[in-house]
C-alpha cells in the first residue's frame, strides 16, 4: 500500500485529544504527522495510520501497526530537484512497504529517530 502526500507535524497533545477514541488505556501519542488528508501517529505502543478515503473523506480506514511487526524501514532524504523526503516501512508478511512522503518542512531524521526508538526495543 502506498500512501502519498505532503506532511507536516501536529502537536502530539492535539493528536492525543483528536484521536483519543483510537487509543488504548494509558497509550500516549509521541509524534504525529498530517498528510493532505491522512494522519500518521507514533504512540508508545504502535504506529497508527489514519487513511481517509473517497471524495469527501468521510470513510476512514485505521491501520494499527505494532512496532514489533516492523521488519525494517528506510528513509530517503530530499535532493536538489526532488524536494520531498520519503519513509518506507516494511511490515512482516508484506512484500510492499508502506510509503509516506514528507516535505522539507519535516525533519525526516526526527521521524527515523522516533521509529528507531520504538522498533529497536
Amino acid at each position: 500500500m502506498a500512501l502519498f502526500g505532503n506532511a507536516h507535524t501536529i502537536d502530539p497533545g492535539k493528536a492525543q485529544n483528536e484521536y483519543a477514541r483510537l487509543l488504548g488505556h494509558g497509550e500516549q501519542v509521541h509524534a504525529a504527522y498530517l498528510l493532505i488528508r491522512d494522519t500518521m501517529l507514533f504512540t508508545d505502543r504502535r504506529l497508527i495510520m489514519v487513511d481517509k478515503q473517497g471524495i469527501t473523506g468521510k470513510k476512514v480506514e485505521y491501520h494499527s501497526v505494532p512496532y514489533r511487526s516492523i521488519t525494517h524501514f528506510a528513509v530517503e532524504t530530499a535532493g536538489h530537484f526532488d524536494l520531498d523526503a520519503e519513509l518506507k516501512i516494511w511490515i512482516s508478511g508484506n512484500q510492499v512497504p508502506l510509503q509516506k512522503t514528507f516535505t522539507k518542512g519535516v525533519d525526516i531524521y526526527e521521524v527515523q529517530a522516533i521509529l528507531t526508538q520504538f522498533v529497536a526495543r
